[in-house]
């Protein structure tokens, strides 16, 4: 057992960063930050803690895309969640639509303020 101490540090400090990359998010039971002081107060049975019960499943150092559950989006508009990295057009003649579409779409919207502004002029 003389190298007790030694385990419980290296578990302390593989807790301590996994609690500080961890998705705030994906963090269960309690606030990340309290999972934080946890394992910084306590650092055995914080650490011990954490990787039983507030690690994200899939997530942390280890998680990612081999490890854990996906992570499904719930969001109406999963294009503006936070992600790593940045979404590039897989296809440039989709890309070239959309960019068509929000030329219309914002040409209308000139279109429809132009003809505002004039109603208000005339009364």
């Amino acid at each position: 057992m003389p190298y007790f101490g030694l385990l419980v540090m290296l578990l302390w400090v593989f807790c301590l960063i996994d609690v500080i990359t961890a998705d705030d998010g994906g963090v269960r039971f309690l606030p990340k930050i309290v999972w934080l002081l946890l394992v910084v107060f306590l650092p055995l049975a914080g650490s011990l803690a954490w990787l039983f019960a507030g690690r994200p499943i899939g997530g942390g150092i280890w998680g990612g895309a081999g490890g854990g559950t996906r992570r499904v989006s719930t969001s109406a508009f999963p294009e503006y969640e936070t992600r790593p990295g940045r979404q590039a057009a897989q296809n440039p003649d989709a890309d070239a639509e959309f960019l068509r579409q929000c030329r219309e779409r914002a040409e209308e919207q000139r279109r429809l303020e132009r003809e505002r502004r004039k109603r208000d002029l005339e009364f």
